[in-house]
């Protein structure tokens, strides 16, 4: 069995899930560490160790040996109920546990951001995206890998009004998304998954972002 040992935040999310089935699948992978705020029921795979945490309390969380750090944590400013929580959870949480994990011997650190994401930008969403993309950057880890989707395709726990609209009118639209637009294009969430995988697996060194085009390249390979 390979000694890779994989920590993946937001496993019970609509990309996270797909990372933890091809972390699971995966044989580059002898174990997975999942990180999360309540223990996922039916999750039991002889790779897989459910830690329930607080992940306010992260810098003092006793973990083992990591190479990988998979994060596809996050929520909306709606069920957060804050701009202030919804910060907590997309940026302070992913950050802190990145910091801990170098302790651990981390490597590589493999995120879910957005398309559009710039720590400048007007948009509260986008500008808290862009800036944990930049705080991870700064970080010792070997390889970042920033991945950038747009309007995600996927079944959720919870139907979102806005975000069925918007799919449904991406799809429409999607063969007009040309040239510099393709990264608009939506993208299947178990897509983003597996590419996360993927990238993880081909290494790499400092930080590497992919949008559309790159993440269905990854995802077929």
């Amino acid at each position: 069995m390979n000694s890779k040992t994989a920590l993946l935040l937001g496993g019970s999310g609509l990309v996270g899930q797909f990372c933890l089935r091809t972390l699971l699948e995966d044989g580059h992978y002898g174990k997975v560490i999942m990180l999360t705020r309540r223990a996922l029921p039916k999750q039991n795979h002889p790779k897989l160790k459910q830690m329930v945490v607080d992940f306010a309390k992260i810098d003092v969380l006793p973990l083992e040996a990591i190479d990988d750090v998979f994060c596809a944590l996050g929520t909306t400013i709606r069920k957060a109920g804050s701009q202030e929580a919804f910060r907590r959870v997309d940026l302070e949480f992913p950050l802190a546990t990145a910091r801990r994990s170098l302790e651990f011997g981390a490597q590589q650190f493999i995120l879910v951001s957005s398309v559009d994401a710039n720590p400048k930008s007007r948009n509260f969403y986008l500008r808290t995206k862009g800036e944990l993309e930049e705080k991870l950057c700064s970080l010792a880890f070997a390889a970042i890998h920033i991945f950038r989707p747009s309007v995600l395709v996927g079944q959720r726990e919870e139907s979102r009004f806005g975000e069925t609209v918007g799919i449904g009118l991406a799809r429409v639209l999607q063969f007009a998304l040309i040239g510099r637009l393709r990264r608009y294009r939506p993208i299947e969430a178990a897509h983003v998954g597996r590419a996360m995988v993927a990238a993880a697996k081909a290494g790499g060194h400092g930080g590497v972002v992919y949008e559309y085009d790159e993440i269905e390249r990854l995802a077929k390979a």
